[in-house]
């Protein structure tokens, strides 16, 4: 896609979110609405934001993973807000938490709240912030390479025309061992140019949908690790005129989470010994799930793969889990 093109996209996106669209009831399809219930640790601070930002909140899944505390926090796509203030009170007044989107409107509303939210966690000092920008650029916003924990995004890839960039960035705008937890829709099915080009279909999250397999080998690509699928929910269409133009392409939301680990991580048929998790995750104290084929009970040792061991060894999660490497085993 030329940058004339991409520059129409970037404009068309802004305008459907920035004044299209006044609130999450008008959405079309339920892509950006699919969540069905809340974890514990999500349900309290989800009930301190503020009204004006739940209503301008659009999401196709959960973007908050587990062990945050104390972790420097990027949300792409940032919107009014919402997801970075559930993670400003996770990560804790020691943490940081940057929001980029490129919407001015949905930039207003998530600013003129910063102060409610400090107040309301109990914050000194405000450990969020919003910069106005595009995803696919986020070196000119300042964000350096290996300075962020932990990435999230909330059905916003789609909607960048330039996705090699965007994963790119992401890449190179986290630490050696963290992690882009997110989710977004995908398709079971390359979309034709004509759907793509069809702004109202680009802006509710359909046509600028990967095929999930042209994803997984842009992440790799990229220098991530494989994807783990966490969690998948089917996208419905109630609009007759919509369902009628993207015809048997079949969308679903799913929460991905890629890892920026060593070069030296081996395939995933290599056995690399055991883990067990010790329970230390507060939020998840009796089994930690890595994604929707590694669930770990807590004090039972599990015989994972090296790609596997390496991820939860060189991660975040590292501290949580006794290792034993196959050669021990």
């Amino acid at each position: 896609m030329s940058n004339t093109c991409q520059a129409d996209k970037h404009q068309e996106v802004s305008e459907y979110y920035g004044s299209t669209l006044q609130k999450s009831e008008d959405l079309k399809t339920n892509a950006c609405c699919t969540i069905q219930a809340y974890p514990e640790y999500i349900r309290k601070p989800l009930g301190m934001i503020h009204d004006e930002v739940t209503s301008k909140y659009y999401g196709c899944g959960l973007t908050i993973p587990h062990e945050l505390s104390g972790c420097r926090l990027l949300d792409l796509g940032s919107g009014s807000g919402r997801d970075c203030y559930l993670a400003s009170y996770l990560v804790g007044a020691e943490g940081n938490v940057v929001g980029v989107d490129m919407t001015d409107e949905q930039l207003a509303v998530a600013n003129r709240h910063i102060g409610y939210h400090m107040e309301q966690f109990g914050y000194d000092r405000p450990n969020v912030e919003f910069r106005n920008g595009l995803i696919e650029k986020l070196s000119e916003l300042g964000l350096e390479a290996d300075s962020f924990d932990v990435v999230i995004s909330n059905c916003v890839i789609n909607l960048c025309p330039d996705k090699v960039s965007a994963l790119r960035e992401i890449y190179r705008v986290l630490k050696p061992g963290g992690e882009f937890y997110f989710s977004d829709v995908y398709a079971d099915q390359t979309v034709p140019q004509h759907l793509v080009e069809d702004p109202v279909l680009y802006g509710e999250c359909l046509s600028g949908a990967l095929a999930e397999q042209d994803f997984m080998a842009l992440a790799v690509a990229a220098g991530f690790n494989p994807p783990r699928e966490v969690e998948r929910s089917p996208i419905t269409i109630e609009n007759e005129a919509v369902q009628a133009l993207v015809g048997d392409i079949r969308f679903d939301s799913i929460t991905y989470r890629l890892f920026k680990l060593p070069a030296s991580t081996k395939g995933e048929g290599a056995q690399g010994g055991s883990v067990t998790y010790k329970g230390t995750l507060e939020t998840t104290p009796d089994c930690f799930e890595l994604d929707l084929e590694h669930r770990f009970a807590v004090g039972a040792a599990v015989a994972v793969s090296e790609a596997v061991r390496l991820i939860l060894a060189n991660s975040r999660f590292a501290r949580h889990f006794e290792f034993i490497e196959a050669a021990s085993c």
